[in-house]
C-alpha cells in the first residue's frame, strides 16, 4: 500500500477548494456563528498532549459554552469520570478544537483555538446550576470559527435514522470484558441511570 507523504501529493489528489470552503473562516464570533453556537447544547472537544490525542463530548442543559467576548468562550467542566484527559492535555498544550452540534441540523460549527484551565470562583459561579458549580472552566481563545460540510451527518443519517442501539454491548459489559468481571456487569448497568441522575452536575 502506498501512502501520501507530501502536501503537494495530497493537494494534487483533491484539487483546489471552492470559495465556500475558503471564505467562511472568521477569527471571532460573527452574529451568525454566535447565534448558532449559543443554540448548541453539545460539542465534541479535541485536544493533544504528550501521550497523544483526546476526544471528548461536552453537553449541557442550555448553551454548552458561555461567550466572554467575541474572541473568547468559556466551557464548564461538569461531572464526568475524573480521568481529566482533556484537561491534562490543555494544561500542557492548549491547542484544541470544538465541534458544535444542534439536534436536527446537519451543520456543524467548528472552533479552533487555545484553551486554559481555571478554577476562578467568579467564573465558575456564572455556571451555577441548582446550587452546583463546575470544578473548573476552560477558557478558549478563538483562532478560527467556521461551518463544516454537512455531508458527513447526512451520510450517517444522524438525526433521521432512529435508535440503532439494540443489541450493542452495554458499558457494564464492556467494563466486565476489560476487567475479567471485576468491574461492571449487570449491576453496573442497572444502577447507572440513578447514579448518573444524582451526579449530572
Amino acid at each position: 500500500m502506498d501512502f501520501i507523504t507530501t502536501i503537494d501529493a495530497l493537494e494534487a489528489q483533491y484539487g483546489t477548494p471552492g470559495a465556500a470552503a475558503t471564505r467562511k473562516v472568521a477569527d471571532r464570533l460573527t452574529p451568525a456563528y454566535r447565534k448558532w453556537i449559543m443554540a448548541s447544547r453539545l460539542c465534541m472537544v479535541s485536544t493533544v498532549g504528550p501521550e497523544g490525542t483526546d476526544g471528548s463530548p461536552r453537553g449541557d442543559d442550555g448553551p454548552v459554552v458561555l461567550e466572554l467576548d467575541e474572541k473568547t468562550l468559556a466551557l464548564p467542566d461538569w461531572n464526568g469520570n475524573n480521568r481529566i484527559d482533556t484537561l491534562r492535555n490543555i494544561v500542557r498544550d492548549g491547542r484544541m478544537s470544538l465541534m458544535f452540534m444542534v439536534p436536527g441540523s446537519n451543520n456543524v460549527i467548528r472552533v479552533n483555538g487555545t484553551g486554559r484551565v481555571t478554577a476562578d470562583a467568579a467564573l465558575r459561579a456564572r455556571f451555577e446550576f441548582k446550587g452546583k458549580l463546575p470544578r473548573t472552566v476552560v477558557v478558549i481563545e478563538i483562532a478560527e470559527v467556521y461551518s463544516q460540510c454537512a455531508r458527513a451527518l447526512m451520510r450517517a443519517r444522524t438525526w433521521t435514522s432512529g435508535d440503532e442501539s439494540a443489541g450493542l454491548p452495554t458499558v457494564g459489559e464492556m467494563l466486565a470484558e476489560m476487567t475479567d468481571g471485576e468491574v461492571g456487569g449487570e449491576s453496573y448497568d442497572r444502577e447507572w441511570p440513578e447514579r448518573a441522575k444524582a451526579s449530572m452536575w
